[in-house]
């Protein structure tokens, strides 16, 4: 039994996998770019189906596949195509889609992949021989029919992210927003000692801490939406240039109302065709917003991990949950892992962001963009894993975070940082000399204050008084 097969492209012959649903196109890639072993994420190529699906249907419903234009198409044929395109999309074949990231820029070889794959599958569907040299159900001429990949594979990478954005990342920050809500109300009455350069600050209620923490996730959910209405606009239909040549009028906006409708996603079509053929100023956009979600992640990663250093040298105000041996050589260790690997993650997405804004800005030439494919990689890349590292924090982490509150309250009382309350009955300057006794001395400011007879008893109860502090008026 032969290992290969031959099939022929318009460069000549090639040699591929006997039973490979891929053709010749697709193997021509394989061999030129063995670069990275990375191929491109599943999600893109799923989409790439869906749209491939979207843009059947509307040349179906044009009547274009089974007109009176070249090799038309019969109704099972149709069907079959249609069918074949959903297997795709629904990861029926994810192991036929071997072309490397780090490809031809417009993406072109990804495209045909998926052409021939659907092809392919579509000829076997309809009853016929996938071998058959001459592809009735043609990778070109029908899969391709009314498209590039120039219009394509950017209108694929806004639908892959769209998806990723809705389905993964937005549920992800609301997890995670809702985690830090509930301990905001769980700690609303552990009062502790605020801090502002890691230096003592003015008093505040943990709750109210996390309650900040809380509220940047709000807002990051806010952004991821932003996200996805920077990408809302779809290419489709502008074909190698954006003038829209070998496609009808009507195709973009059929296509864009069909992916709608499967998607539940109000994708429209492209306001100026060559803007959009030639720019990926929507995909840094989006990505920028997934870049400040990172950078919120990372700080609240990291001030979990701050409250929680010690447990007997550092802040040690809260808790976290035990998971896993800290240290190869010191017995009894236990490292804020969720918090690292969070922040590794956000380290990673914003290092992304550098990729999309240099592509976005200098891919760019005239009528394409040639760094579409590292582009959609690293922004899937960014979603992907900013999502699972935002649920594995969530779920190993903050849910099981516990307050100290003998450590919170008591780093209060001995704060000089307690001075500020006194600034309306003594002034700055008196106040700041109490302040500075208190750390020379190790006394509090209210054993200093009493000592000195500064205030009555009464007026320094209530000047000293941490709850006043925290909600002033």
């Amino acid at each position: 039994m032969n290992e290969f097969r031959v099939e022929y492209d318009s460069l000549g012959e090639v040699r591929l996998p006997v039973q490979a649903y891929f053709g010749a196109q697709t193997q021509r890639a394989v061999e030129n770019f063995p670069i990275s072993g990375q191929t491109m994420p599943p999600e893109l190529i799923h989409a790439f189906a869906l749209v491939k699906w979207a843009a059947a249907v509307a040349n179906r419903d044009l009547g274009k596949l089974t007109g009176t234009g070249r090799n038309p198409l019969q109704d099972r044929q149709v069907e079959a195509l249609l069918a074949a395109s959903l297997e795709v999309a629904d990861g029926k074949f994810d192991d036929q889609f071997p072309v490397d990231v780090y490809q031809t820029g417009s993406g072109t070889s990804t495209n045909m992949n998926v052409n021939e794959v659907i092809s392919n599958r579509a000829i076997e569907l309809a009853g016929g021989d996938r071998f058959d040299a001459q592809k009735p159900i043609h990778p070109n001429d029908h899969v391709n029919m009314g498209q590039s990949t120039n219009d394509m594979f950017p209108t694929t990478i806004h639908v892959a992210v769209a998806l990723a954005i809705r389905n993964q990342l937005i549920p992800a920050l609301d997890e995670c927003g809702e985690a830090l809500s509930a301990k905001a109300k769980e700690w609303e009455k552990v009062l502790k000692i605020g801090r502002t350069h890691l230096v003592d600050a003015t008093p505040l209620a943990l709750g109210q801490e996390i309650g900040g923490m809380a509220r940047q996730l709000d807002r990051s959910v806010g952004r991821a939406g932003r996200a996805l209405e920077a990408i809302l606009e779809l290419p489709v239909g502008g074909t190698a240039v954006g003038s829209g040549i070998n496609t009808h009028p009507q195709f973009a906006r059929r296509v864009c109302e069909t992916l709608s409708e499967q998607t539940g996603i109000q994708f429209i079509e492209a306001v100026d065709h060559f803007e959009a053929n030639a720019q990926r100023d929507g995909l840094v956009e989006c990505h920028g917003q997934i870049r400040t979600i990172a950078t919120t992640l990372f700080t609240v990663a990291n001030n979990v991990r701050w409250l929680s250093s010690g447990p007997q040298t550092g802040f040690h105000e809260i808790t976290l949950p035990d998971l896993q041996p800290g240290s190869s050589i010191m017995p009894g260790k236990v490292n804020p892992v969720m918090s690292e690997s969070l922040m590794q993650v956000a380290a990673r997405v914003i290092g992304n962001d550098a990729t999309i804004a240099l592509c976005g800005a200098a891919g760019s030439q005239f009528q394409l963009n040639i760094m579409m494919p590292v582009m959609g990689h690293a922004t899937l890349e960014s979603i992907r894993l900013l999502s699972g590292a935002t649920l594995a924090f969530t779920r190993r982490c903050l849910v099981g975070m516990t307050a100290n509150v003998q450590t919170c309250n008591s780093e209060v009382e001995r704060s000089p940082a307690m001075a500020t309350g006194l600034n309306p009955y003594i002034g700055y300057e008196q106040a700041a000399k109490l302040a500075k006794e208190s750390i020379a001395t190790g006394k509090t400011v209210r054993e200093l204050c009493r000592e000195k007879k500064i205030l009555p008893e009464d007026v320094l109860e209530n000047a000293l008084d941490p709850w006043k502090m925290i909600q002033p008026g």
